[in-house]
């Protein structure tokens, strides 16, 4: 039965949406290893559900780090980003899994992820996590 679902939904998924769900974090070689320079990535059109109402909570994520041996690719982390636009996850969880999954994928000596949520009913919550290989 899964198999089918699957089947059904890669003959009818636009190709953005495919490339969606096929989607998983890419890196290439870090050009200036042994050089700690920042790279600082906004992706503004961030969105998720909220796992209590269901409704749709949207967010510009920052991502601020000193890459390692690897960097990331940003049409992966586009596409990854993505994602979560139908992912019942909270405000909290989905700065902490992104993160870990950055973290995952491209192993840099630093990290921070800021999830920027619009405010909804009266309330703006920014959510900050941090890494670093040195508190690891």
């Amino acid at each position: 039965m899964i198999q089918e679902t699957t089947s059904t939904f890669n003959q009818t998924a636009k190709y953005g949406e495919r490339n969606i769900v096929d989607g998983k974090l890419i890196t290439f070689p870090n050009p200036r290893t042994g050089r700690h320079y920042n790279i600082n990535i906004s992706l503004p059109e961030f969105t998720c559900k909220c796992p209590f109402s269901g409704y749709p909570d949207f967010a510009t994520i920052y991502i601020i780090y000193i890459p390692y041996e690897k960097v990331i690719e940003l049409k992966s982390l586009k596409l990854y980003i993505n994602g979560y636009r139908d992912k019942y996850i909270s405000h909290e969880e989905s700065a902490n899994q992104i993160l870990d999954d950055f973290v995952e994928a491209c192993d840099p000596l630093e990290a921070t992820v800021k999830a920027d949520f619009s405010p909804r009913g009266n309330v703006h919550m920014i959510v900050e996590t941090k890494y670093s290989q040195n508190n690891h």
